[in-house]
């Protein structure tokens, strides 16, 4: 079977999987964006999330593209490049020069520059830092991408949307689903009140400050894309390789800078025959 039947084959599953069409900006960069680059880097293929941090299933990728709801121009940033599948997915979207990434661990971001200019869109600005901070650098941003799980979006990343951006992230921990949420002036008091091409039907309904909508103050949900199961956003220390017991590893820090410092015995020798 030649690649465009396969390709025909994966996003037609990829549609009863989702239970929608999927929209044309993201079923065309479906056809466009080549999957060996990735999935080669991926020990699992991106099966199913989860079960590789830097991984995701194809399912979600849709969905959160999709809620992104991203435009030619659009200026991205994606925290949690992962292997860099939907990085190139925005990229074909908005322009390369457009979307920028970060990982807090190094060697994914190795693999997504590698990744991406394998694909094609060498061009994106993927850098090490750790996402709860964002990329104040390049801010405002259009559309902010969380690829890790989070109650709410970090406060830096919310202040680092442009004035009528979006940003989406799995909301929750275990099973999340994908929320689309914008600052709450964007809408204005007449907005249609009919929901947003495939958001789910089921979405608590977009009234800012209602209590039941579990957006950060000052912004609504607009649209949720059902099930996801990512890791949790790391902080700092917490990357592969590296103790992720706090106390653990504060301990150890204290040991090493205890080991470290100088004491009493181990001063420079001073003669104090000439001091006196």
């Amino acid at each position: 079977m030649d690649e465009a039947s396969l390709r025909a084959d994966m996003i037609e599953g990829l549609e009863h999987q989702i239970g929608e069409p999927i929209e044309p900006p993201v079923l065309t960069a479906l056809q466009r964006v080549p999957r060996d680059p990735f999935v080669d880097d991926a020990p699992r293929g991106g099966a199913a999330d989860g079960d590789d941090p830097h991984s995701l299933s194809l399912a979600t990728v849709v969905r959160l593209v999709t809620a992104l709801d991203v435009e030619e121009g659009d200026s991205v940033l994606v925290v949690g490049a992962g292997v860099g599948y939907s990085v190139a997915m925005l990229a074909e979207i908005a322009g390369a020069r457009h979307v920028h990434a970060v990982d807090i661990d190094r060697s994914a971001v190795v693999a997504a520059r590698s990744n991406l200019d394998a694909a094609g869109y060498g061009a994106v600005l993927v850098d090490r830092a750790d996402g709860a901070d964002g990329l104040p650098a390049y801010a405002p941003y259009d559309r902010i991408l969380l690829e890790a799980a989070v109650v709410e979006p970090p406060r830096a990343l919310r202040e680092q949307l442009a004035p009528g951006g979006r940003i989406v992230y799995p909301r929750g921990a275990g099973v999340q689903t994908v929320a689309a949420i914008e600052p709450s002036s964007a809408r204005g008091p007449d907005a249609d009140d009919a929901p947003a091409p495939g958001a789910d039907a089921n979405a608590p309904p977009s009234t800012g400050d209602a209590e039941d909508d579990p957006a950060p103050a000052g912004f609504e949900t607009v649209e949720t894309h059902g099930p996801a199961r990512l890791q949790p956003m790391l902080v700092d220390g917490e990357q592969p390789g590296t103790e992720r017991n706090r106390t653990r590893r504060e301990d150890a820090e204290r040991a090493e800078r205890g080991r470290r410092r100088r004491h009493g015995w181990e001063q420079d020798w001073i003669d104090w025959d000439d001091r006196l």
